[in-house]
C-alpha cells in the first residue's frame, strides 16, 4: 500500500547587503565588473595575519532595515562568533558570523500563491536573519580550481525559515516575497546572477498526520528561482518512492544537476558539522540602543503588505494590487499617476497591461520607463472625457512610449481628436441608418445588439473619430422614434 507523505520544507537565503563597503573592511563591496580577480582585497578580507575586523555600520543598518521587513524581534545586543572549517574559500580559515546570539530573531512573512482565480495565502516563521561575512568565489575547472577573494568578506545576511512550507509551489513563492522585501527596503539588490541571492533548500517528508520530522536533506547549487522549484519537486519525489520501498532516506548534501533536472549527492550528513563556534575575540557586542532602531524604524518605507492593501481599498483586485506591488518603483509609479488624477482602475489597467507588456518586451524596469507618471494620467484623462476613444488611446501611448512626448501634443499631431459636434455625429448616424436597413430592421424586432453594426459603420465613416459612446446613445435615439 503506498502512504501518503507531506513535505517539510525550510529555506536559507543567503542576500549580500547593498552597502558601499564589506563587512569588516573598506574593500569595495561587490566587484566591479571591469575589475580582474583578487584585486577588490586587503590584509583584513584576504586573512592576513595581524589585521583585525572593523564592523561595518552601514550594513549593519541595513541588516535591521531587512529585520525589520521581515517582522523579525531587533535585538538590542548581539555577538559575533567565529564558525571554523577549512576550505580554500575561506582565507582566515575561519568565518566571522552570528549564531547565538544574531541581530534579528523570530519573525513572519505572508506568501501568496496559486492560480489568479484562486490565490491563497499563508504565513510563513523567520527563525532569524543574522549577519556574516562572504566567502570566496571558487571556480572548478577538470584539472585544477580557481578562488577569487574579491567576494570574500561581502557582508551577508543569512534568513532562516522555520520548517513551515509545504510545496515547491510556497517555497517559490516564499523566495519571491523575501527578493520583494529585501528589494523593497533597499538592503539588497538580490541579482542572482551576481550571486547577491543564494539559495539553500531542506526538504523532508513525514506520513500526513505526523507530527515528528523525516529525515532531511540539503540541496545546494540552486542559482534560480525555476531551480529551486523544480529541485524541490524532484526530491519529493525521488524520498517518496524510497519510502514507499520501505528503505531509509539517507541525510546528506545534494547538487542540483539542473542540464538532468535531478539532485546529486555531495557529502555525507550524518551529523550537524562540528564548526567549533566561539565567541569572536576581536568584536566587542554590537549593541542597537532603543533611539538608534526608533530613528531606523522611522526611516523605512511603507511595506508591500500596506499598499497591496490600501490599493484594494480603491476598489483594485487582489490580483492586480499584487502586481502594482511587484516592486517599490511600480507602486510609486502607480501613485503618482493617482496624483496626477487619474481613477484608479483606469490608472492600474493602462500599468499592468500596456506599459508593463512594452517593458518587459524591452526587458526594462519600470524606473526605465519612457512614459512618465503624468504623462499616462493625461493620456487617461483624454480617454475619460471622450476626446479619444480607448483605441485611439492606445495608438498615441505606443507613440508615447517610443518618443516620451506627451499625449495631448501627440493627439494633435497624428490627428485623433474625436469629432464631438452633435450636428456631425447626427448626420453620420442617419447615413448608417439609411445604409443598413437590415441591423434597423433587427432592431425594431427587439434585437438591441444591431445597433453595435451601426455604430461600426459609423466608425468606419469618421475614420475612428466619432464618440463611439455617445454614438450609440445617438443611433438608440433615433432608432427609438
Amino acid at each position: 500500500m503506498t502512504t501518503q507523505f507531506e513535505p517539510v520544507i525550510g529555506l536559507e537565503i543567503h542576500v549580500q547587503l547593498a552597502s558601499k563597503t564589506k563587512m569588516f573592511c573598506a574593500c569595495p563591496n561587490g566587484m566591479d565588473e571591469s575589475s580582474g580577480p583578487n584585486s577588490e582585497i586587503c590584509p583584513r578580507c584576504s586573512g592576513q595575519p595581524g589585521t583585525l575586523p572593523v564592523i561595518n555600520l552601514g550594513a549593519v543598518r541595513l541588516g535591521v532595515r531587512a529585520g525589520l521587513a521581515l517582522g523579525c524581534q531587533i535585538n538590542e545586543v548581539s555577538s559575533f562568533e567565529r564558525k571554523h572549517y577549512f576550505y580554500p574559500d575561506l582565507p582566515k580559515g575561519y568565518q566571522i558570523t552570528q549564531n547565538a546570539h544574531p541581530i534579528n530573531g523570530r519573525g513572519e512573512i505572508e506568501i501568496t500563491f496559486g492560480p489568479k482565480e484562486n490565490l491563497q495565502k499563508k504565513k510563513i516563521g523567520i527563525h532569524h536573519a543574522h549577519l556574516e561575512e562572504d566567502a570566496a568565489k571558487s571556480s572548478h575547472c577538470a584539472d585544477y580550481s580557481l578562488v577569487d577573494y574579491n567576494r570574500s568578506g561581502c557582508p551577508l545576511l543569512e534568513i532562516v525559515s522555520m520548517p513551515d512550507l509545504r510545496s515547491a509551489d510556497e517555497a517559490y513563492a516564499y523566495l519571491t516575497e523575501i527578493k520583494r522585501l529585501m528589494q523593497w527596503v533597499d538592503a539588497s539588490n538580490c541579482d542572482m546572477e551576481k550571486g547577491e541571492l543564494r539559495v539553500d533548500v531542506n526538504v523532508s517528508l513525514r506520513p500526513v498526520g505526523q507530527e515528528s520530522f523525516g529525515t532531511r536533506t540539503e540541496i545546494k547549487n540552486l542559482n534560480s528561482f525555476k531551480a529551486v522549484r523544480d529541485a524541490i519537486n524532484f526530491e519529493i519525489n525521488r524520498q517518496s518512492e524510497v519510502l514507499n520501498k520501505g528503505e531509509k532516506v539517507v541525510q546528506q548534501t545534494l547538487l542540483w544537476d539542473k542540464e538532468n533536472n535531478l539532485t546529486k549527492p555531495m557529502r555525507s550528513k550524518e551529523d550537524a558539522l562540528d564548526y567549533r563556534y566561539f565567541p569572536e575575540p576581536d568584536l566587542p557586542a554590537l549593541v542597537l540602543n532603543k533611539e538608534r532602531l526608533q530613528e531606523l524604524r522611522a526611516e523605512m518605507p511603507e511595506l508591500p503588505a500596506a499598499k497591496e492593501a490600501k490599493f484594494m481599498g480603491l476598489g483594485l483586485s487582489a490580483y492586480d494590487a499584487g502586481v502594482l506591488t511587484i516592486s517599490r518603483a511600480t507602486a510609486e509609479y502607480f501613485e503618482a499617476v493617482l496624483a496626477a488624477k487619474a481613477p484608479a482602475k483606469a490608472a492600474a489597467n493602462w500599468i499592468t497591461t500596456d506599459l508593463m507588456g512594452l517593458l518587459n518586451a524591452d526587458k526594462k524596469d519600470i524606473s526605465q520607463s519612457p512614459v512618465a507618471a503624468g504623462n499616462l494620467a493625461e493620456l487617461i484623462g483624454l480617454v475619460e472625457s471622450g476626446k479619444i476613444s480607448r483605441n485611439q488611446a492606445k495608438t498615441v501611448f505606443e507613440h508615447m512610449y517610443k518618443t516620451g512626448e506627451k499625449a495631448g501634443v501627440l493627439v494633435e499631431k497624428l490627428g485623433l481628436s474625436q469629432v464631438s459636434d452633435e450636428g456631425q455625429l447626427f448626420a453620420w448616424a442617419q447615413e448608417a441608418i439609411n445604409e443598413s436597413p437590415k441591423a434597423v430592421a433587427d432592431f425594431k424586432k427587439g434585437n438591441r445588439a444591431a445597433v453595435g453594426a451601426l455604430v461600426g459603420a459609423v466608425m468606419r465613416k469618421s475614420k475612428g473619430k466619432a464618440n463611439p459612446k455617445r454614438m450609440n446613445e445617438i443611433l438608440v435615439e433615433l432608432l427609438s422614434k
